[in-house]
């Protein structure tokens, strides 16, 4: 008798349990998400299959798809059996993922409420691990000019120059500005900085006539508008 084997390959499977032939006789909905995972990055290790290893990693994170989203190309090469090239790819198809989910929404041309301005955001702040601040340009019947990156900070804030906020509205000739920016840790409540730098834009935005109509705060959950709120 053959000594036990504690790895069998994905090779020697039956046929329609091999996560690939699974998905092209029984379609992409029959897959687990570690199989998913297991295509894409092909072979595992000398000690577990690409499933085995699928289901490690996703296990690491809790089995949501979210918090891998998250994850740096470092953070999944320290899973042994995933270099650099696997980590890119098991990022890139998730961020893949996250971009036909925001293109199913149409964002609008137009910004006639605050969900409106989260639409046309959120794709830009979700699965970040750093504050980024941004301003959305609107110009006549709050039609969106552009969308602009004004500065990225570290886990719990980052730094919006007033100079280079007027100075991009006024290049653009806008007429009102939206402020957007992110909460990595997940919390809507705005702190006592946000409220001092969104009176004191709101202030210099007076003298050039110039509206600050709102700001927003993005987390993965969701979104809080200062606007809603009776904040400005």
């Amino acid at each position: 008798m053959k000594p036990y084997e504690t790895k069998i390959s994905i090779k020697a499977w039956a046929e329609e349990d091999r996560p690939r032939e699974k998905l092209s006789a029984q379609g992409r909905r029959a897959l687990t998400d570690a199989e998913l995972l297991a295509i894409l990055i092909g072979s595992g290790n000398d000690s577990e299959s690409a499933v085995e290893l699928s289901k490690r990693i996703l296990h690491h994170y809790d089995n949501d798809l979210n918090k891998l989203a998250k994850a740096t190309i470092a953070e999944l090469c320290n899973f042994r059996g995933i270099g650099e090239a696997k980590a890119i790819s098991i990022i890139a198809a998730l961020e893949v993922g996250r971009r036909r989910s925001e293109t199913e929404e149409k964002p609008a041309e137009f910004i006639k409420a605050s969900r409106d301005a989260y639409n046309l955001m959120r794709r830009h702040m979700l699965d970040l691990n750093h504050e980024e601040f941004w301003i959305i340009l609107l110009g006549q019947s709050s039609k969106v000019l552009s969308k602009e990156l004004i500065s990225k900070g570290g886990l719990t804030a980052t730094i919006a120059d007033p100079k280079i906020i007027f100075s991009i509205a006024l290049q653009q000739h806008a007429t009102g500005i939206i402020l957007v920016h992110n909460h990595p840790s997940g919390n809507l409540k705005p702190s006592q900085l946000d409220i001092d730098l969104t009176k004191q834009l709101r202030s210099a935005g007076r003298l050039l006539d110039i509206q600050i109509f709102d700001h927003l705060i993005i987390t993965d959950n969701g979104y809080m508008s200062f606007s809603d709120q009776s904040l400005l």
